[in-house]
């Protein structure tokens, strides 16, 4: 057997695998005497079976496979000792002109080959990392949020500041009919709050959906509609008001607390004000750091520059799938994914340049940590360790779970790497502004 490879130019090559006679013929004659011991054919006893008899029934299908098998095997390990690092697999090239009837083959197969390149994580970005503080206008409206949620319920008759209401959207033409109960904080539109104020229950107001709430998706849920019908939607809904919801605010007192917190831990609207500051902050730390990692990561794909086997990868798609696809699809699916394959092959280099590995002991500490705040959430608190290792091990079983944690773990590393490595500037902002940040609203 010989391998040859002809590299077309730097993202393309050719290899062809000669494959001889010599290469074969002992393994295919040993699966036809197989075959010839257990072949049941009428007129003939077991075992007793022509080999001619054999080789014309079996031959050519047993080649077929056993040519295959050496393709595979010799292709894989060719790929392996070269070093070569390719995208997708290789395309075998299909002639009209070639002969199985022959002793001697020849086979060609198309490579897409990773392009090389340097990622510079110290380049000038505009990148902002967030430091998110929960100001005092959020702790006086949660604290608020508290009261009401905690406070006692009384039904009124007309709509008041503070009210909650439920009632029925409607909107006949676009099939919209569902119950909801509003708050009317959500509400953008200071007109439609206007509108909903001081009417009864029975009563119906008519509101246009375009800036009706703070975020689209709160639309999508109190029409019940789909999120590719709620973007953008401008229509007059009626709303039927058939409950207010009035709040006696809970008082902020040592009951309360005890409730919030735990007998004891907080005893003053000062340390709960503390407490709620450093619990929000605690969360919004994972939000700043998981805008933070897409942010590099865009500016990363934006600003590392290669080039890649573009038109293999389009015919490997074609080819990729259990039924081929046509042309035009395989360009449109291209498309969809190439962002997402630019940024794997930055990841591997940015893995590769600053050994970024994961141990197995590294997993299982991860995975015994999500498991711990698991249980803390359904009160256990404070399990064993052979609990806890327990449960690991059976996690580490799951191969589908085992690759989710990984990817979380390098995740993790990734970031800390480009805390360290990246020029951001840093910004400190209230959760509003980080809000509209995060959907591209605020300037830096």
């Amino acid at each position: 057997m010989n391998i040859t490879r002809n590299n077309v130019d730097a993202l393309n090559a050719v290899v062809t695998v000669e494959v001889n006679k010599s290469d074969y013929a002992d393994k295919v004659q040993a699966v036809l005497t197989n075959y010839r011991k257990t072949a049941n054919i009428p007129g003939f006893r077991k075992g007793a079976v022509p080999m001619g008899l054999i080789q014309k029934q079996y031959g050519k299908a047993v080649l077929l496979d056993e040519v295959n098998k050496l393709l595979q095997e010799s292709l894989n390990n060719y790929l392996v000792e070269e070093k070569l690092d390719i995208l997708g697999n290789p395309l075998p090239k299909v002639t009209d002109d070639f002969n199985w009837d022959t002793d001697d083959f020849k086979f060609e197969f198309e490579l897409g080959l990773a392009p090389e390149f340097a990622v510079d994580l110290s380049a000038k970005t505009n990148v902002v990392k967030y430091t998110v503080v929960a100001d005092e206008t959020m702790l006086n409206a949660q604290i608020a949020r508290i009261q009401k949620q905690y406070g006692k319920v009384i039904a009124k008759d007309t709509v008041a500041e503070g009210n909650d209401v439920a009632g029925i959207f409607a909107n006949e033409a676009r099939g919209i009919n569902n119950r909801t109960t509003l708050d009317l904080e959500d509400l953008a539109d200071k007109k439609a709050v206007k509108a909903i104020l001081g009417k009864k229950v029975g009563e119906v107001v008519t509101l246009n959906t375009k800036g009706l709430f703070k975020d689209d998706h709160k639309l999508m849920d109190v029409l019940n509609i789909g999120h590719d019908d709620v973007h953008g939607l401008a229509i007059d809904v009626t709303f039927t008001i058939d409950e207010v919801i009035g709040y006696e605010p809970a008082h902020l007192d040592q009951e309360l607390f005890d409730r919030l917190f735990g007998p004891q831990t907080v005893t003053s609207v000062d340390e709960m004000k503390a407490k709620i500051k450093e619990d929000a902050e605690r969360q919004f730390v994972q939000q700043a750091d998981q805008k933070y990692l897409n942010d590099v990561t865009e500016f990363l794909v934006e600003s590392t520059k290669f080039d890649l086997p573009a038109a293999f990868l389009k015919k490997w798609i074609q080819t990729n799938g259990e039924n081929p696809i046509a042309a035009e699809e395989a360009e449109i699916e291209y498309e969809r994914s190439e962002k997402g394959l630019r940024y794997q092959l930055i990841e591997g280099k940015i893995m590769k340049d600053h050994n970024l590995q994961i141990t197995f002991d590294e997993l299982k500490d991860y995975t015994g940590g999500l498991i711990k705040q698991q249980m803390a959430q359904f009160g256990q608190m404070n399990p064993t360790e052979e609990d806890i290792q327990g449960i690991v091990a059976r996690v580490m079983t799951n191969q589908d779970e085992v690759r989710r944690l990984s990817e979380q773990v390098m995740n993790q590393k990734m970031l800390d790497l480009f805390k360290t490595k990246v020029k951001a500037k840093n910004k400190e902002v209230n959760y509003e502004d980080f809000v509209k940040a995060m959907y591209g609203e605020l300037k830096h």
